[in-house]
């Protein structure tokens, strides 16, 4: 700790004194980046639910029939950068998305799992719900859902087949056809105007300014921790990133601001401060106070908006879902009005409640035992570093063995190097995604990572599963061995269907 800090008078209040004793950053960044204490212990995983393809096997063609049809637009990798589009769509549906409040959520990591939190949190005080997230991890019903659950292929094809003509329209008004990704936004919104809903919570494609979602006016802005992802469309430095990002600052809103470099913090502050947005920061008006882990999960004591939420089980693991988790509260908070019309916080209760309900699927998932295999979508080094310290802080591996197969448009590099401590050795394969890394071209960089006798490869997912829980029991039924399945989605999301949980 810096010679200024120790100098500052001993806190009192457990919240700063976390602040003041759990960082060992430049002080400047003490109360964007505080930590927060973690104890070791071992626990599992929720089994959440994800719907797999229709029994129905007429209603299974008519939603292959729609994801055929979407496939043949832009991929979600191939941007133009405008909203013009999605907005001319949005005008000849009538503008659906203003019939309902809205919370926005962008960021780097971290996005899915808040929005899912938010949602529990919304549910649970009895507001009806609409859900938008990104990508899916097995089908794509995943992206919209309603009440807390994805909406059914039938109501998925149904809002497909209302929306096309309208679709179509737009299509031939503008330079350029609707993307998947505008397509499926247009959707979202249709859906959540037609059910209706109370609130929809929205998760950002990529970006903010010009992503597809864009079209709302968000009533709370959620931006999640900033790390370098996408720097081919969004920037190479944090503070680049954030430009984009800070774009879903609406005037008037409510911005929740998770822990952030201080480059980028000071960017959405600079946006808030021009469109008359109030800003609350974790690590000063909201955060983590304390956190153990506990069986499946953890225990937190979180410091929203309007007091402390103590003994809230968490049933996710990691610190950074503690994190995700006071942000998601602080979320709620400023959607009802906590803070700034009513002074009292919400009914600890219900948060609690709502938060031991939370699943967030993919995001260090037991889905097999003897030997644990645990499937994490991480994607990017922050991602990839906060996974490894998850998995060592809520798992007791004697060995893990790690399966990886990642897109070839991220830093291969940077995740690989952030689960070499923890993997004694790792299986190199790659997904059915045309995106995929070619698994000989991801090895040779595995093996200047983790030394050639550590890597094996196998081109094909089930041949690379087998090989990896062959390895972990070599160890012995009993000697604690595990696997974990990541970098990817897609990648997890194959591996869920191949191990029985779709």
């Amino acid at each position: 700790m810096s010679e200024r800090s120790e100098q500052q008078p001993e806190p009192i209040d457990p919240f700063e004194e976390i602040i003041a004793a759990e960082t060992d950053r430049d002080p400047d960044l003490a109360v964007i980046e505080a930590g927060s204490r973690t104890l070791r212990a071992q626990g599992g995983a929720p089994q959440p639910d994800v719907p797999s393809r229709p029994a129905d096997p007429e209603v299974d063609k008519a939603l292959r029939d729609v994801e055929a049809d979407l496939a043949t637009r832009w991929g979600e990798t191939k941007l133009e950068p405008s909203v013009q589009r999605i907005a001319a769509l949005m005008d000849v549906l009538g503008e659906p998305q203003r019939s309902y409040p809205s919370i926005h959520i962008t960021g780097t990591n971290g996005k899915t799992s808040t929005a899912r939190m938010i949602e529990a949190l919304l549910g649970a005080f009895e507001l009806r719900t609409g859900r938008y997230t990104s990508p899916h991890v097995q089908s794509i019903t995943e992206r919209i859902s309603l009440d807390g659950a994805p909406i059914s292929a039938e109501r998925f094809v149904e809002t497909y087949q209302d929306i096309k003509p309208y679709v179509e329209m737009v299509d031939g008004s503008q330079e350029y056809r609707l993307s998947f990704f505008e397509v499926l936004t247009g959707m979202a919104y249709a859906a959540f105007a037609d059910a209706p809903v109370d609130v929809a919570v929205v998760e950002v494609g990529m970006g903010g300014s010009w992503d597809a979602t864009n079209v709302i006016d968000g009533d709370v802005a959620v931006i999640t921790p900033i790390d370098l992802d996408h720097t081919d469309r969004l920037g190479s430095t944090p503070a680049e990133i954030a430009v984009e990002k800070s774009g879903i600052i609406k005037q008037d809103a409510t911005v929740i601001l998770a822990q952030q470099p201080v480059d980028a913090a000071q960017v959405m502050l600079k946006k808030a401060v021009e469109v008359d947005a109030t800003v609350a920061r974790e690590g000063l008006e909201f955060g983590v106070v304390s956190r153990q882990v506990a069986v499946g999960g953890q225990m937190l004591t979180l410091r929203g908006l309007g007091g402390e939420y103590p003994e809230v089980y968490l049933p996710l693991h990691g610190p950074y879902q503690a994190h995700n988790a006071a942000v998601a509260l602080a979320a709620v908070e400023a959607f009802f009005g906590v803070g700034s019309q009513r002074p009292e916080p919400l009914d600890a209760e219900t948060v609690r409640k709502a938060f031991a309900s939370v699943s967030s699927p993919g995001r260090l998932e037991v889905v097999r035992r003897s030997p644990t295999v645990v499937l994490d979508a991480a994607h990017n080094p922050a991602g990839a570093l906060a996974t490894a310290e998850a998995v060592g802080e809520a798992f007791d591996f004697s060995r893990l063995i790690g399966v990886v197969g990642a897109s070839g448009d991220k830093n291969v590099r940077g995740v690989l190097e952030a689960f070499e401590p923890i993997f004694a050795e790792v299986v190199i394969t790659q997904n059915s995604s045309h995106r995929a890394m070619d698994a000989d071209e991801l090895a040779a960089i595995a093996v200047e990572v983790f030394g050639d006798e550590r890597v094996q490869v196998e081109p094909r997912l089930p041949d690379a599963l087998e090989a990896a829980i062959t390895l972990a029991e070599e160890e012995g039924e009993f000697a604690g061995a595990g696997v974990l399945v990541t970098g990817s989605v897609i990648t997890v999301g194959e591996a869920r269907l191949l191990l029985g949980k779709g």
